[in-house]
C-alpha cells in the first residue's frame, strides 16, 4: 500500500494556518487550561484534514491479477511468418499461470480481435482474414490495446513484428506509457525471401517536347542473379520489351524514347521473372509533361468519316478521331488532349464510368468539351442525369412538355437470382431515371419477374414520381426466369389504353421458356405497342431478344458493360417521343457574344432541325431557335469551357450551315474558345518522405493556390493543405499506389497540370527488422526483446495497483472533529468526559460553564485588548 497526492501544492496552505495557530497559542499560553489545549488540538487536526483533502490524496492498493496481450503484425512485410508466430505463442502459453489473463490481437493498418483477454486461453485460434495489409500502424495498435486492458492490472504487451512501420509513430506514443504499469516486449520476426526482383525506381523527364528523345531510366533490384524481362509502356501501350540479365543487387537500364503522345503522359515500367516472392513491387509509373501544339479528340458517332474533321481540314489544329468503343478509361489518356468533341455519340456506348473521368478532366484540368447533336445525342443519346449532362450548358429535359404526345411505358425487369448485385442495382437505377423523365400524367407500369411476373407498379397514370422511384428501388432479387408470361402481362396492361405512344422495355440476363412470342408481339403492334430489349451479360439469350425487338419495332441492346444500362433506358424513354427533334426549317437568332458576331456579319444561314434542350441558368446562349430553344450555348464548368451545338455536323439537320463558307471557321471558333488557359508558372510538385506532397510556387503566393488531386479513375481525392511558407504548401492526400494528378490554379484561374507517381507501399520492400524501433520501444516502456517463448510470462517488474481516493474520508473526519469542537465550546468539557454529573447549584454550574467556554474566553481577550 502506498500513499500518494495529486495536488501537493495545496499543502502549502498549512504554513499560514500553522503560523496563525502558533501565534494564538503563544499569546494565550498562560491563560490556557488543559481543556483549552484539547479544543485547540481538535481544531488544528480538523483544519489539517480539510487541507489534505484539497491535495487529493489516494492510496495505491496492490492488484494481484496480471495480463498479457499478444499483438501480431500481419501486414504484407510479415508474409510467410504466421506459422512461426503461432508456434511461438502456443509455446509461450504453456508458461502461463492460472490467474494470469492472456489475449491475442492482430494488426496491419488497424487492430482486430483474434482471442479476447481471459484466464482460459490455452491455444491459438485460427486467425481471421485481415484487410489493409499494405500498411503497418504500430502506434494505433498500441493505443487501441491500452484501451482494451484493465489499467489497474500489471500489463505486458507482446509485439510480434518486424517493426517496419509505415504509418504512425510508435516511439512517440511509447512516451505516454512511461510511469504506467504497461510495458512492451518485442519479438522480432521477418519474412525469409530467397528470390525477389523489385523495381526500386523509374525516372522519366519532368518536361519533354514532342519529337524529343528522352531517357527512361529503370533501376531493378534482385536478391539473386538471374534472367528477367523488362517492359515499358506509354499511356498503357507497349513501347519496349527487353530480356535482361540481372545481377545480385542493383541493376540500371536506360531506354531512349522519342515522345509521340502529348500532354500529361503516363509511362510504366514492369519487370517479370520466373520465380518472384513479391509481385506488388514489380511495377512503377512516372509522368512526363510532353509539350506541343494544342491537341483535339473527336469522338465520331457516325459509321462514315468524321464530318467535323472534314470541315476543319488538314491545316487546322492537330486532332485524333476515335469511335465511342475506343475511348480510354484512365484520366491520363484524356489529359493529353486540350479539348474533346462528342459528335452524335450514344451514351450507352460510352458508359458512366468513362463519363465520370471526362467530367473530372473538364472540371479540374480545364479540358474543353462540346456535344454535337444528332439522332444519338443529348436526350436521345441517353445522357439524362449523367456526368456529361452535368458539365454541359443545357439540360436534356425540354420546355413545353405539354406538347409531347401521351405516353405509356411499361418496364419489365428481370429480378432473378442471377441479377444479384450490381446488375440489378444499376437496372433499378436506370428504371428510376426513366420515371423521372416522364410527366406526372404519363402512364407507367413496372413488372419485376423471376419464375413468375410480379406487378410492382400497376399500369396507370404516374402521379407521384417519388413514390414510384422508391418502389422500384426497393425490389430485391428472387428465383428463376420466366420471360414470356411477364412480357404478356406487360402487353395486356397497355392493350386497351388510349395513348399516342405505348412502349415496353424488357431487361434480362437469362434464357427464356417457350412461348408464342410472334402472336403476342403481332397483336401488340396492332394495338400500337412497341418493344425494345436489353440483354445483360453473356448468359442472356441475345438471339431471342434481338428477334423480339425487331418484331416489336424497337431496338436491341447487347450490354457487356453494366454501367451503360442507365444510359440505355434514358435513351429509350426519350425516343418514345420523337418531338425531341424539332424539324421545321428556321433561321437561328444570334446574340451578342464575344468572338461570334464577326462570323455572322453577312447573315445567318438557315437550319433544318435540332434536338430540343433547355439552357441551364448561367449558360450563355449564342444561337437560339424560333421556339427559344438553345442551338448553340456555352458556359464555364469548373476550369473547363463547354459547348452544346444541338444541330448536327452532317448537314442533314444543319442545312445551309454545312454549305456555308464559314462552316470550317465555325468549328475552329468553338475549338479555340474551348481551349484552356494554361499557367506559364512552373509549379514544382514533389513527393516528400512522409508520403505528403510539397508544392512550391516561385511567385511566393502559395497560400492563394487552388489545388485539386484526382486519381487515374477520375475520382477527386480528399486533400488537406498546410501552408509551410510564402512559397510552399504541403498537400496530404490519401492515395493508392499508382498515378495521382494535380490541378493547380491561381486567382486568375490559369491552370497548371502535374502528375506524380505514388510508389508501391514500403510494405513490399525487402527490409530487415527495424532494430532502432525495437530497442527504443522496449527501453522507453521497461520491456524486453524476447528470444524464448518462456520469457513472455516471466515475473512482472511493474505491479498492478488500484487507486483508492481518501479525500472524502478526510473531509468526513474534519467535519466530525469540527462538530466535536462546537460541542465542547457549547456544553463544556465535562459534557464529553463524564457520563453522569452530580447536580450542582445553578449559579455554580453557570460559573463553571462560563469559565470553560472558549467563546467567553475569547470575549474576555477582546475586552482586554
Amino acid at each position: 500500500m502506498d500513499l500518494r497526492i495529486d495536488m501537493p501544492l495545496a499543502l502549502l496552505l498549512l504554513l499560514p494556518l500553522f503560523m496563525y495557530f502558533g501565534w494564538t497559542y503563544w499569546r494565550e499560553r498562560r491563560r490556557l487550561k488543559k481543556s483549552h489545549l484539547v479544543v485547540l488540538g481538535i481544531r488544528v487536526i480538523a483544519i489539517v484534514c480539510f487541507v489534505f483533502a484539497l491535495a487529493a490524496p489516494y492510496l495505491l492498493l496492490p492488484v494481484k491479477d496480471e495480463q498479457v496481450l499478444y499483438l501480431v503484425d500481419r501486414s504484407a512485410s510479415m508474409n510467410r511468418t504466421e506459422a512461426e508466430i503461432v508456434s511461438f505463442i502456443e509455446e509461450s502459453l504453456k508458461s502461463k499461470k492460472e490467474d494470469q489473463l492472456a489475449g491475442i490481437y492482430s494488426f496491419s493498418s488497424t487492430l482486430q480481435t483474434e482471442a479476447i483477454l481471459s484466464k482460459s486461453l490455452k491455444d491459438v485460434p485460427k486467425f481471421t482474414e485481415v484487410k489493409g495489409t499494405d500498411q503497418t500502424n504500430i502506434e494505433q495498435s498500441l493505443q487501441l490495446a491500452t484501451g482494451i486492458v484493465d489499467p489497474k492490472k500489471a500489463t505486458r504487451l507482446v509485439l510480434l513484428t518486424d517493426a517496419n512501420e509505415t504509418q504512425g509513430n510508435a516511439l512517440e506514443f511509447a512516451t505516454k506509457l512511461k510511469g504506467s504499469n504497461i510495458s512492451v516486449d518485442v519479438v522480432p520476426f521477418h519474412q525469409n525471401v530467397t528470390n525477389d526482383v523489385s523495381l526500386k525506381s523509374f525516372v522519366t523527364p519532368q518536361i519533354a517536347y514532342v519529337g524529343e528523345q528522352q531517357q527512361l531510366v529503370t533501376e531493378v533490384n534482385a536478391t539473386a542473379a538471374g534472367q528477367g524481362e523488362l517492359l515499358l509502356y506509354e499511356n498503357d501501350k507497349l513501347i519496349h520489351r527487353e530480356s535482361v540479365e540481372l545481377a545480385q543487387g542493383s541493376n540500371v537500364f536506360t531506354y531512349k524514347h522519342t515522345a509521340t503522345a502529348e500532354g500529361l503522359v503516363k509511362y510504366e515500367a514492369l519487370v517479370q521473372v520466373g520465380q518472384d516472392a513479391i509481385f506488388e513491387n514489380n511495377k512503377l509509373t512516372s509522368v512526363t509533361m510532353v509539350q506541343s501544339e494544342p491537341h483535339l479528340l473527336i469522338v465520331n458517332g457516325y459509321d462514315t468519316a468524321s464530318p467535323i474533321a472534314a470541315a476543319l481540314g488538314s491545316n487546322s489544329i492537330s486532332y485524333d478521331v476515335v469511335d465511342a468503343a475506343s475511348l480510354p478509361n484512365e484520366l491520363s489518356s484524356y489529359l493529353q488532349y486540350n479539348a474533346i468533341i462528342f459528335d452524335n455519340v450514344p451514351g450507352h456506348l460510352v458508359g458512366e464510368a468513362k463519363m465520370s473521368v471526362i467530367e473530372q478532366a473538364v472540371k479540374n484540368f480545364g479540358v474543353g468539351f462540346t456535344m454535337v447533336g444528332g439522332e444519338n445525342s443529348f436526350g436521345l443519346g441517353g445522357y439524362f442525369k449523367t456526368p456529361i449532362e452535368t458539365l454541359l450548358p443545357v439540360e436534356m429535359e425540354i420546355k413545353g412538355k405539354e406538347q409531347l404526345p401521351s405516353l405509356g411505358l411499361v418496364i419489365v425487369l428481370d429480378r432473378s437470382g442471377s441479377m444479384y448485385g450490381s446488375k440489378l442495382e444499376l437496372a433499378k437505377e436506370a428504371a428510376a431515371r426513366s420515371v423521372e423523365m416522364l410527366r406526372d400524367e404519363d402512364t407507367l407500369g413496372f413488372i419485376a419477374f423471376d419464375d413468375r411476373p410480379w406487378e410492382i407498379i400497376e399500369t396507370g397514370p404516374l402521379g407521384n414520381k417519388e413514390e414510384a422511384v422508391d418502389t422500384i428501388l426497393s425490389v430485391t432479387p428472387g428465383g428463376g426466369t420466366e420471360i414470356y408470361r411477364s412480357l404478356a402481362a406487360a402487353y395486356d396492361s397497355l392493350a386497351d389504353l388510349k395513348l399516342q405512344r405505348k412502349h415496353i422495355i424488357l431487361l434480362t440476363d437469362g434464357q427464356s421458356q417457350a412461348g408464342n412470342y410472334e402472336d403476342l408481339i403481332e397483336t401488340g403492334k396492332e394495338q400500337g405497342v412497341t418493344l425494345s430489349t436489353v440483354a445483360i451479360g453473356q448468359d442472356a439469350d441475345g438471339n431471342l431478344l434481338q428477334g423480339l425487338s425487331e418484331m416489336g419495332s424497337g431496338r436491341f441492346y447487347d450490354v457487356i458493360d453494366e454501367q451503360t444500362i442507365p444510359s440505355i433506358l434514358s435513351r429509350e424513354t426519350a425516343m418514345i417521343s420523337r418531338t425531341y427533334i424539332e424539324d421545321n426549317p428556321f433561321y437561328p437568332t444570334i446574340y451578342n457574344a464575344s468572338g461570334w458576331n464577326a462570323l455572322f456579319a453577312n447573315g445567318v444561314p438557315q437550319m433544318n432541325a435540332y434536338i430540343g434542350t433547355t439552357a441551364k441558368q448561367g449558360a450563355a446562349v449564342i444561337a437560339e431557335s424560333e421556339k427559344e430553344d438553345p442551338v448553340l450555348a456555352q458556359w464555364q464548368y469548373g476550369l473547363g469551357k463547354t459547348f452544346a451545338f444541338t444541330s448536327d455536323s452532317t448537314g442533314k439537320w444543319a442545312g445551309d450551315w454545312a454549305r456555308w463558307q464559314e462552316w470550317g471557321t465555325f468549328w475552329q471558333t468553338i475549338i479555340s474558345q474551348m481551349l484552356p488557359s494554361y499557367n506559364d508558372v512552373a509549379y514544382d510538385v514533389r513527393l516528400d518522405t512522409d508520403g505528403s506532397f510539397i508544392i512550391t510556387d516561385p511567385t511566393n503566393e502559395a497560400a492563394f493556390l487552388d489545388i485539386v488531386a484526382v486519381d487515374e479513375a477520375g475520382e477527386e481525392l480528399d486533400i488537406q493543405l498546410e501552408t509551410l511558407s510564402a512559397s510552399q504548401v504541403r498537400a496530404v492526400v490519401q492515395a493508392k499506389p499508382g498515378l495521382i494528378f494535380f490541378r493547380i490554379a491561381d486567382e486568375e484561374q490559369a491552370i497548371y497540370q502535374a502528375g506524380l507517381s505514388v510508389p508501391y507501399s514500403a510494405e513490399y520492400e525487402l527490409r530487415p527488422v527495424n532494430e532502432t524501433i525495437v530497442e527504443q520501444l522496449t527501453k522507453q516502456t521497461g520491456g524486453s526483446v524476447l528470444k524464448e517463448p518462456q520469457e513472455v510470462f516471466r515475473d512482472f517488474t511493474n505491479k498492478g495497483a488500484e487507486r483508492q481516493n481518501i479525500a472524502t474520508w478526510l473531509l468526513l473526519a474534519g467535519m466530525l472533529l469540527f462538530f466535536l469542537d462546537i460541542t465542547i465550546r457549547r456544553f463544556g468539557w465535562n459534557f464529553i468526559t463524564s457520563r453522569k454529573q452530580k447536580e450542582k447549584p445553578v449559579e455554580e454550574t453557570a460559573v463553571q460553564v462560563e469559565n470553560t467556554n472558549v467563546a467567553q474566553l475569547l470575549k474576555g481577550m477582546k475586552k482586554r485588548s
